[in-house]
């Protein structure tokens, strides 16, 4: 048994009273393995998905629909599914919290500490494509993984950004459906399977982060619309970082009630622990006049200005074009408008009857604004790495090169070395049983490999 601190032990015998053996106890159990299928890969019903079932032997997860355990010993991270966005790695515990959200096609969330990006891409997941997500997170490396886990997934609907929640709530003013809370915290669902978890905790530090956490609640709330749905979410058990921290909310925004909580409790569920609670603005939907005057100045507020950089855009779709019917002949694009950010082409989101556009990042640290659509410099457009993930299932369709996920093509390929093929040419999206990973470009009998380095497998 791990040595656990004395004031965490005494903090649960308080809690849990004649349950606090067979908590304690727990901790000799092996930690819990999950994933989560992705819909927007696999979505209900694809037959394919029985076929990743087997290969890792997956049990459902009684609260997630697209969760799964798995043992330990299978590692499904080390496997091209999961390179081509097949399904994320996270604890089941975890997936509690979007569920209870319940984040439906067409809504506009919100995930405001959103790295590494579990449930982000579990939102993504629900959204299906329509809506919006903006998924932020302050700390700018860790934005960058919760950026490369959105680009592996294939989500095209989503905006990443690196701000503090004071900065983001002054841009978006009771403008969210809904918002997804997963705060900071002690961590106390983490014992069992991260030991600095356990030298970082004490009393202090349990004190320090509610306090954090208040501060972070009240700047989502002043996001949510009237009527809206926010998840407040952690992995620590203490009730000072929970239910304390929502009382004390709900006695300041009298607007807002909690209802609903759960928790998961790592001696009665499989999972290493987890507590939720839901909570609903009561104000009618569709805001209000003030709601929309904020929203307005937030964006900029006067209407359309002349955009120096419109040729340059120009020129960049012009490029795009010709490349789209080479390389994404199937691709399709949410209702959104074309971004060029630098000299990278993107598509960024923009819901129909939302007041979401360029002018209400302004000002703001963007990763992501939107799907990546092409790199466009000294007079060609190559494409991105996002726009191949993004691409839908294509086996024996012009424009793809599938390979067995499991043959010595699928592995040097991720290593990033040069595959032999005659008879094609020009841009391919290289895949594994006809999901896509990435690009190569065929000439000579050969595919050159444009699969990002930073991603490469080692050999």
């Amino acid at each position: 048994m791990q040595q656990l601190p004395e004031a965490y032990r005494n903090q649960m015998k308080t809690m849990l009273g004649d349950e606090y053996p067979e908590f304690i106890e727990s901790y000799n159990a092996p930690r819990t393995q999950g994933l989560r299928l992705n819909p927007l890969k696999l979505p209900a019903g694809e037959p394919f998905a029985e076929t990743v079932k087997a290969q890792f032997r997956l049990e459902p997860v009684p609260w997630c629909d697209t969760g799964y355990y798995y043992e330990g010993d299978l590692r499904p991270g080390k496997h091209p599914f999961h390179a081509a966005g097949l399904y994320y790695i996270q604890e089941p515990s975890a997936m509690s919290s979007v569920e209870l959200l319940g984040p439906e096609p067409g809504d506009v969330v919100l995930d405001l500490a959103a790295a590494p990006g579990g449930k982000s891409t579990q939102i993504a997941g629900k959204l299906r494509g329509e809506g919006l997500l903006v998924a932020n997170e302050i700390h700018p490396a860790r934005a960058k993984i919760l950026s490369e886990n959105i680009e592996r997934m294939g989500v095209a609907n989503a905006v990443v950004t690196c701000e503090p929640p004071d900065r983001l709530a002054a841009k978006f003013p009771q403008f969210f459906d809904k918002i997804m809370l997963d705060a900071p915290c002690s961590g106390e669902g983490m014992f069992r399977k991260d030991p600095d978890a356990i030298a970082e905790w004490s009393p202090a530090h349990v004190a320090m982060c509610a306090s954090r956490q208040a501060d972070i609640l009240r700047e989502a709330a002043r996001m949510l619309k009237p009527g809206g749905t926010l998840a407040y979410s952690t992995c620590t058990f203490n009730r000072e970082e929970n239910e304390r921290v929502l009382d004390a909310f709900v006695s300041e925004h009298p607007m807002f009630e909690v209802a609903r909580t759960e928790r998961i409790w790592p001696h009665r569920d499989r999972g290493e622990g987890h507590f939720v609670a839901v909570l609903r603005h009561r104000g009618e939907a569709g805001g209000g006049s003030a709601a929309a005057a904020a929203g307005k100045a937030a964006a900029g507020g006067r209407g359309p200005r002349r955009d120096p950089a419109a040729g340059a855009l120009r020129d960049a779709l012009a490029l795009w074009e010709p490349l789209r019917r080479e390389a994404a002949p199937e691709l399709e694009l949410a209702a959104g408008e074309p971004l060029l950010f630098g000299d990278q082409l993107y598509w960024l989101p923009v819901p129909a009857g939302s007041a979401f556009g360029q002018a209400r990042l302004a000002g703001l640290k963007v990763l992501r604004p939107g799907l990546h659509l092409a790199g466009v410099k000294k007079g060609r457009a190559e494409p991105a790495h996002a726009l191949a993930l993004a691409l839908p299932r294509r086996e024996d369709s012009r424009g793809v090169w599938s390979v067995a996920a499991g043959s010595a093509e699928a592995a040097a390929y991720l290593r990033g070395e040069t595959l032999a093929a005659a008879d094609v040419h020009g841009w391919l999206a290289v895949a594994v049983d006809g999901f896509p990973l990435g690009w190569g470009k065929a000439s000579g009998g050969q595919i050159k490999n444009h699969y990002p380095k930073g991603l490469r497998w080692m050999t």
